[in-house]
Order: C-alpha cells, then structure tokens, then sequence
C-alpha cells in the first residue's frame, strides 16, 4: 500500500516495456519494508535532460538507466561517481541536495557476482570477449582488482585497440591486449578465465557462441557470461563440455539491482535470502515469458 510517505523510484530507458527492474525492486522493497514504488519511465532520448530535470522536481528518489542513456545521462547530473566516470555510462542515479549523482552498478554487479561465487581475479590471465559498453564496465573491473593481463577479442579490432588503449592509459599498465576475434588462437596460456560480454547468444539467437572452435574452450578455467536469457547460453555449454566452470549474467542483473537499492536506501541491507527470492521470482518470469 502507498501512502503520502512513499519515495518513488523508477527505470528510464527506451523502450522500457521489457525492463525486469520494477519487479525486482519492488520485491526489494516488499522484503525489506522500504516504503517505496518503484516504476518505469519510457523516456525518448531527445528527453533526458527534461526527465531528469522532472524527475528531481517530483521528488524523485533514484532512477536506474539504461539503453539508450547510459551516456547521454551523464551531462545532466551534479556528481558522477570515479568507476562510472571511468567507464563512461551511468545506470543508475541517486538524489542529493541539488540534483542526482551517477553511478555504474553493472560493473559493481560483476564484480560481487564473481566474489560470490569464487571467481578468482587478481594475477589471472583473462580473456574478454567484445568491446562495447559491458567489456568496458567489465575490463575496468578485471583491470582495478588486479589481473595479470587481459586478451580483448572482437571482430573490429580498431575498437578492441581504442579501448586497450584508454584502459592501459587510466590504470598506468598494458594490461589490456587488444586482438581481432579470430587471432584467438595466439593466446599461450591455458587456465584462463573467460568473460563473454557480447549479445552473441541471446534468446532468439540461442545457438549461437562468438566463437565455435572446441579448442578455443579448453583454454579456459572459467567462462562467464553476461547473457542470461537463455539460462546456459551455447557459450557455457561449450566451455562446460571443455571442463571449464561456467556462470550466467543473472546474478550480474541482481546484485546491480541490490547495490542500486541500497544506495537509495543507505540503512537498509537486502538480505541473501531476499536476493534467493528475487533469482527466484526472475527465473519464474523468464519461464513464463518463454
């Protein structure tokens, strides 16, 4: 039930109509006893200053943001956040006293998913798959938490170069080499592990994997990918079948769902078993849509 005292909060995007945000969230709210709405705003991107010019008028708590504003954003805001400046995109937005304050919770996301689920970093040998916005939230994080080196692999090599090369300039290292997709087989070392941060695989698209050689697989140690729709993308199933570990990009969706909420709600802790109900309750959507 909302009352006078209800926050609101809500995701901006466009289109908005497939966001899994407001069902996360306002089960967030539910199990924690936050008094607050959470909804989506279909916002155009000729809009967004207007939105978030609005949107701070109405009094409104936070808002995540996602395609196609994650940049666009960034010029209407008060403060942005050191990761989020670094990586460039915003997702989400959190009120202060005379505007909003940037930050990017998707690459927060990756990294608690991997420290919840052992995903060793630091020293690793790493292959990262794309250069688009999620390889750049992702080699950020490979980057600052201390691995020895990462192979960034796309079809345009020109853009896998660029981004090498900003990120070896923001972390002082040549950390990052870049490498067109089909030079994989250049890399030396085994044991690797693996981020697959394309849309490669995606529901409709589910069998399809970036790259097709078994060989490649047995490079790695483990395979993450970002994609969880569907739940084992042909991506898994074939690092899998090399022996490698394999994890999906729901738990990635959850916990930058998690630290978003609790940034608008600096009291309030989700617990573990809020977060198993919300896994839960997406998977069951999933199954449903599906």
């Amino acid at each position: 039930m909302t009352s006078g005292k209800t926050r609101v909060c809500g995701v901006m995007a466009y289109p908005v109509e497939h966001s899994m945000s407001p069902l996360m969230h306002n089960y967030f709210a539910e199990r924690s006893g936050v008094d607050l709405a959470y909804v989506p705003f279909k916002v155009k991107p000729e809009a967004v200053g207007e939105a978030v010019g609005g949107a701070f008028a109405l009094n409104v708590l936070g808002m995540n943001v996602t395609v196609p504003h994650k940049q666009a954003v960034m010029e209407h805001l008060v403060e942005i956040d050191e990761a989020a400046l670094a990586i460039g995109a915003v997702n989400t937005l959190v009120r202060m006293e005379d505007g909003y304050k940037g930050y990017n919770t998707d690459a927060a996301g990756l990294l608690r998913t991997m420290k919840e689920t052992g995903i060793q970093i630091k020293d690793q040998t790493c292959i990262l798959l794309g250069a688009g916005g999620a390889a750049k939230a992702a080699a950020y994080v490979l980057a600052r938490e201390g691995t020895k080196k990462v192979y960034l692999l796309n079809r345009n090599v020109e853009r896998a170069e660029q981004l090498a090369k900003y990120m070896n300039g923001l972390f002082g290292r040549e950390v990052l080499i870049p490498m067109a997709l089909d030079r994989w087989n250049e890399i030396p070392e085994d044991g690797c592990l693996a981020v697959q941060s394309t849309s490669v695989g995606m529901h409709p698209n589910v069998d399809a994997a970036v790259i097709e050689d078994e060989a490649f697989y047995r490079k790695l140690s483990t395979a993450f990918d970002i994609v969880y729709t569907p739940m084992e993308t042909r991506f898994m199933k074939l690092a899998a079948a090399a022996g490698a570990k394999t994890k999906n990009g729901l738990d990635m969706l959850l916990y930058q769902g998690v630290i978003a909420f609790e940034l608008w709600n600096p009291d309030v802790t989700v617990s573990p078993e809020t977060i198993d109900g919300a896994r839960q309750l997406v998977m069951d959507f999933l199954a449903h849509k599906k």
